[in-house]
């Protein structure tokens, strides 16, 4: 299976034959609007790349978003390339999604054979999870800030002037 991959994607700077190795080991599936592809605590046994669709990213049971996968070529369910043994969040389609899906154990043989371009996908999976750390700061952030007081340089806070006694 031969695919164009955007210099943005997860593959990016590692080698055509690594890439087209990883590339044939993986699968391309449909899912509906709806399916799950999986919930937190399931067996962590895959890795997703979106190529159409959107993906929301849900934890807890009331199902709190804290990311949706909406850009062609953005990976999801990294649990299963970092040792983890289940998902620690699920993901359902909110669209009709087409996918790329590696298996884990076959995955982690390519990765084995190539510990060069190995350690080039990690550190860009690295950066991928740090950038969508940081959106979900600024989310956070924005959702409900913080009451901020000076603390002139003592590192303790200061009651409110409208809570000041008088």
């Amino acid at each position: 299976m031969s695919m164009y991959l955007k210099q943005k994607d997860i593959f990016w700077k590692m080698s055509k034959n690594f890439v087209k190795e990883i590339m044939d080991i993986a699968e391309t599936k449909t899912h509906q609007e709806g399916e799950w592809l999986f919930q937190e605590g399931d067996p962590a046994n895959a890795f997703y790349m979106l190529l159409k669709g959107r993906i929301k990213l849900s934890l807890g049971e009331t199902g709190h978003i804290v990311y949706v996968v909406s850009n062609a070529g953005e990976a999801f369910g990294w649990s299963s390339l970092i040792g983890r043994e289940r998902f620690s969040a699920s993901a359902e389609c909110m669209t009709p999604s087409k996918l790329l899906i590696w298996d884990k154990n076959k995955l982690q043989k390519v990765l084995e054979k190539d510990p060069v371009n190995s350690l080039a996908l990690y550190k860009r999976l690295a950066e991928l999870l740090g950038n969508r750390l940081l959106q979900s700061y600024t989310i956070i952030s924005s959702v409900s800030p913080a009451e901020i007081h000076a603390s002139y340089g003592t590192g303790q806070v200061m009651a409110s002037p409208e809570t000041d006694p008088e």
